[in-house]
């Protein structure tokens, strides 16, 4: 199987490496300079689960896609999907599974859109990762799984194939029957992760510190009820443990959303908590929705930051 990787960073990056490890046909779609620093210092993986170190791994850049893909795995930021679409068309064939590991669902309809419902599985990414300063792929905890799944019927022999490509590699990867449903609940724990996160601008244990633990519980049950209106009740063991993560005492988890703004980098507001805003039901009450103050939280931040980086610089 020949898959392709949009981008070498801290979860394409990561994922690809220990397929190259196996011997997997894998290749990196890069912009130039990530190109160069993979030829010059070679694919390095630093990880709880066993460091790697994979030289000149394969590479190709936008507009040098000679030929399709089986398999095209999608993980970038959701504003960069437009471009990310342009970029690996050339690699979408009639065969080609397009696996994209993004949260939420507003960008399953804009690749289906371009390349139909068929191409476009469903996929849960688990993995907290980092690229350092010097292109060294940072594994920050052990957890390190793919769930995938196909979106349409009779797309057995596909899903097989992926599994097979994706077995003896060194993270966890497994075939959901209910990919749509397990994407759902993530998107429930990650919204409610980055609303609170951002929004009180501390870690979980901070803001358990502070006493404000019940406000994580309430943005978790907003999120989880839109899930259901929509047809997608979280099932109650996957509730349990989102609560184990939200509600432990000193946990230093936050969403990496917090770690964007606080670099002052751009965020994904609208696909994770907005795009959840627009799926709830008409009668939902906005007025008294944390989800919603966490959102307007995060949009006025890009607002500023737009404001700022527009002011001319006093010389």
């Amino acid at each position: 199987m020949r898959i392709l990787i949009l981008g070498a960073g801290g979860m394409g990056g990561y994922f690809g490496g220990r397929l190259l490890e196996v011997g997997r046909d894998v290749t990196f779609l890069v912009r130039p300079r990530r190109a160069a620093q993979l030829a010059e210092r070679g694919l390095v993986i630093k990880s709880p689960c066993g460091d790697a170190l994979i030289g000149s791994p394969p590479t190709v850049g936008a507009g040098q896609i000679t030929a399709p893909y089986d398999l095209v795995v999608v993980g970038c930021k959701a504003y960069d999907l437009d471009d990310a679409i342009e970029s690996i068309a050339p690699a979408v064939g009639e065969n080609t599974a397009i696996l994209p590991l993004l949260n939420g669902m507003n960008h399953l309809d804009r690749l289906e859109a371009r390349f139909g419902a068929r191409r476009v599985f469903g996929g849960v990414c688990l993995i907290a990762s980092t690229l350092s300063e010097r292109g060294e792929i940072v594994h920050l905890n052990d957890a390190h799984a793919l769930v995938f799944g196909a979106r349409t019927s009779g797309e057995q022999a596909r899903v097989e194939a992926i599994s097979k490509a994706f077995s003896g590699a060194n993270f966890v990867a497994r075939a959901s029957a209910e990919i749509v449903l397990e994407m759902w609940e993530k998107w429930v724990f990650i919204a409610t992760l980055a609303g609170s996160t951002c929004l009180m601008r501390g870690a979980v244990g901070d803001i358990g510190a502070a006493g404000a633990t019940p406000l994580i519980v309430a943005m978790l049950d907003e999120c989880r009820q839109i899930a259901e209106r929509a047809g997608f009740a979280p099932r109650p063991d996957a509730v349990d443990r989102m609560m184990g993560f939200l509600t432990m005492t000193g946990s230093p988890l936050t969403a990496s959303m917090l770690r964007d703004v606080e670099a002052g980098a751009r965020v994904e507001a609208d696909h994770v908590l907005g795009d959840m805003l627009a799926r709830a039901p008409q009668d939902w009450p906005q007025e008294r929705s944390l989800l919603r103050l966490a959102y307007l939280h995060l949009k006025t931040y890009e607002a500023r930051r737009q404001r700022v980086a527009a002011t001319p610089k006093a010389v």
